[in-house]
């Protein structure tokens, strides 16, 4: 399987080459002062097309709310005290299955930027000033999986990214967000063992062991998510990544070497990525598309277990969330007898 990967790799790199090569304006000519030449602007080579309808992905049945399917129930809550990210505050939301047993440990599930992207069932007016939008209708795709038995019970945290202003009309700024999600250091660990998931752990029976927790975010909140597990992997073993941000924003791009560099660990791996995904062929280290294959083939190289689910769209939520009932059926497999692979999808 790896040597699937370096041509594959060798064909994008001369790709992103042939795209600067054929789109970069002429050079203008010399100016006559030196600091006149060096404050005049590069041009920006133009982004490869995307095609019509290259993000045109809908919602499957089991995302869509069925009657006669249990719904679980909400714990929501604002965080403003926090001494990790000093001065921010964001929704907090509690998603419990109503299969839940305080008897039995649940699993747990942590996704970021979770309220904003992922925990909406349906748009109304607060969820339109709030930035909340209807992009993966994954409590519907809980309900529906884990009446199913496809899916063990889960406890899912969704939070969002820091805001330091919400306005009148209840608009957050989420300026925190590339801080807290695109460092490859360790803050937001911490920010989630000290402050997040201890008051959750008191209150609910949540599993401790990592084989019953899981992680996951899109764009910075899937690298975030990558970051969280790669670092603690005794903490969780599974996550999910989608059109992950592994780029030169914090660092990003760095994460092929750190992977090659460090002892493999204990993680189950779930890409989802686009061949339209943010191409940038003037720096390959700010392409998303190059840089979640170039994860990916450092994942296979160092035998993780990876599952890189590839369409055809954009840098969007699309796609994710089309496939999000298989990739969290991938994703809990092994806490569910009597799993059947998914057929891949084009």
């Amino acid at each position: 399987m790896k040597s699937l990967f370096r041509p594959l790799l060798a064909i994008l790199a001369s790709t992103v080459v042939a795209f600067a090569a054929d789109t970069v304006a002429p050079a203008a000519a010399a100016a006559p002062a030196l600091d006149a030449a060096a404050a005049a602007p590069r041009p920006r080579p133009a982004r490869p097309p995307v095609p019509p309808g290259a993000d045109n992905y809908e919602l499957g049945p089991d995302s869509l709310v069925h009657p006669g399917v249990p719904q679980g129930t909400w714990e929501k809550y604002i965080w403003d005290k926090s001494e990790v990210f000093p001065k921010t505050t964001r929704d907090v939301w509690i998603y419990v299955p109503a299969q839940y047993d305080p008897k039995v440990p649940a699993c747990l599930m942590v996704i970021q930027d979770g309220p904003r992207q992922y925990a909406v069932r349906e748009r109304n007016d607060v969820d339109q000033r709030a930035r909340r939008t209807q992009e993966y209708c994954m409590p519907t795709v809980l309900d529906n999986l884990i009446n199913r038995k496809e899916l063990p019970v889960i406890i899912t945290v969704f939070i969002n990214p820091g805001s330091t202003v919400i306005d009148a009309n209840g608009k957050p700024d989420f300026n925190n967000r590339s801080v807290e999600y695109d460092s490859v250091a360790d803050n937001y660990s911490q920010f989630l063992a000290k402050e997040i998931l201890p008051p959750i752990e008191q209150k609910y029976n949540i599993r401790k062991d990592p084989a019953g927790r899981a992680i996951g975010g899109i764009s910075s909140g899937a690298i975030c998510a990558f970051t969280v597990a790669f670092n603690h992997p005794d903490w969780f073993s599974k996550v999910l990544s989608d059109v992950g941000s592994f780029t030169a924003i914090r660092g990003g791009d760095a994460y092929p070497q750190i992977i090659r560099d460090a002892p493999a660990k204990p993680l189950r791996v779930h890409m989802q990525d686009g061949t339209h995904d943010n191409r940038n062929p003037d720096s390959p280290q700010r392409d998303w598309y190059l840089q979640n294959r170039l994860v990916l083939e450092a994942l296979v190289d160092k035998g993780y277990d990876v599952q890189y689910v590839l369409g055809h769209g954009i840098h969007s939520s699309k796609f994710g969330g089309a496939i999000l009932p298989d990739s969290l059926r991938w994703l809990w497999r092994d806490e569910v007898p009597g799993y059947v692979k998914p057929a891949q999808n084009k």
